[in-house]
């Protein structure tokens, strides 16, 4: 019965142009990944400053892992409450200008956590309805009443604000979006904020490291809560919130993800502690990252494609499912790699080539892009 269903359940997928089956990668190499003996140009990673290659913080980490051993060995709540977990997240905190921080094993399970332990039935989340599936997951696991506003759209968000008064009320968002690739407006929504009194978690992570002064994103003024990830920009692996002291010690009380989970050993808090310092000493990184971006989507611009993106994350509008993996293979063939990203990552009928730039890409690199993707779509 169950196996009838799944081999159903696949053919579906076939059919519509969402089935899933990524290539095996067998290395990587700075920009490039090798799928077997062919080499191809990587425009689908996120590590965007391309720390996760550094030699200097992959002897750093190797370091921390042979004085510190390799697991925690207990979750976070029995015997796993490392003084180098606390200081790494102290030093997050203060350096992010946050009273406290607490390191989860992945940007998933902070947002599942943080939100269904927050929140409960009767309060009013309002959330933009192209956050990550993590957050959506956690507003259902939380309870409470929700409703999602139009996609940046912070006259639709005011008017569900208007709809929650006299409720416990806050706003799920993103600073840079994982998919569209553009920016909140912090500015007016910290007036509606000011006017509303919410209670405001921004997901930063693939803006943190990347985007704002030293790295440090751009949505600090106006978020409660904020969630970061080390697997991008950080180039690390597991994730931190940035929070009030009382959320934190709410959430190791109450966050089933925390309470029920393996903590990440004191070798990833010292390897944070290590990767944070080149973090914010990485100003020629960001800003090779903010002029291939630019140069990128003028280029695709001038050429005639649609394409959307305030950063370093730029959507290219294809719209069928099947067309954007049939372009993508061809890309493929010609020695590039970008994702295809179909429903439910985006909505159905918008599939999209999701071009990610880090600052490991070169000019060359952008014109190699450009010309093929060209090519391709005139042959």
């Amino acid at each position: 019965m169950f196996t009838k269903r799944f081999i159903r359940g696949l053919e579906v997928q076939k059919q519509i142009g969402l089935y899933r089956n990524p290539p095996l990668i067998d290395r990587r190499e700075g920009r490039h990944v090798f799928i077997g003996q062919k080499k191809l140009l990587n425009f689908s990673s996120n590590d965007y400053l391309g720390l996760s290659c550094s030699p200097v913080i992959s002897e750093k980490v190797a370091e921390n892992f042979r004085k510190f051993g390799s697991s925690s060995g207990s979750s976070r709540l029995v015997s796993g409450n490392y003084r180098a977990i606390k200081d790494a997240e102290q030093a997050y905190a203060q350096a992010f200008g946050y009273e406290d921080a607490l390191f989860f094993p992945s940007g998933y399970q902070a947002n599942i956590g943080v939100i269904s332990t927050l929140f409960e039935p009767g309060d009013h989340l309002v959330f933009d309805k192209h956050i990550h599936a993590s957050s959506v997951k956690g507003i259902q696991l939380s309870h409470a009443d929700f409703q999602g506003y139009n996609h940046n759209s912070l006259p639709h968000l005011e008017k569900r604000l208007k709809t929650g008064k006299g409720k416990p009320q806050a706003v799920l968002t993103e600073s840079l979006f994982s998919m569209d690739g553009d920016l909140l407006d912090v500015d007016d929504l910290k007036k509606l904020k000011e006017r509303y009194s919410f209670f405001c978690i921004v997901d930063e992570a693939h803006a943190f490291g990347a985007i704002g002064k030293q790295g440090l994103g751009i949505a600090g003024k106006v978020a409660d809560v904020a969630i970061g990830t080390f697997g991008k920009a950080f180039g690390f692996f597991g994730a931190f919130v940035l929070l009030p002291k009382i959320c934190k010690e709410f959430l190791l009380n109450f966050s089933a993800p925390q309470i029920y989970s393996t903590t990440l050993p004191e070798a990833h808090a010292a390897s944070t502690m290590d990767i944070l310092v080149m973090v914010m000493q990485s100003h020629d990184k960001r800003a090779k990252l903010e002029d291939l971006s630019t140069q990128m989507k003028n280029l695709l611009q001038d050429k005639g494609f649609t394409v959307k993106g305030d950063a370093h994350i730029l959507a290219l509008e294809i719209g069928d499912e099947s067309q954007a993996v049939a372009l993508s293979r061809k890309l493929f063939d010609r020695n590039i790699f970008v994702f295809p990203a179909r429903y439910p990552t985006v909505p159905m009928g918008k599939a999209i080539l999701r071009i990610s730039l880090t600052a490991m890409h070169a000019k060359k690199d952008v014109d190699c892009f450009v010309d093929t993707l060209v090519n391709e779509m005139e042959g």
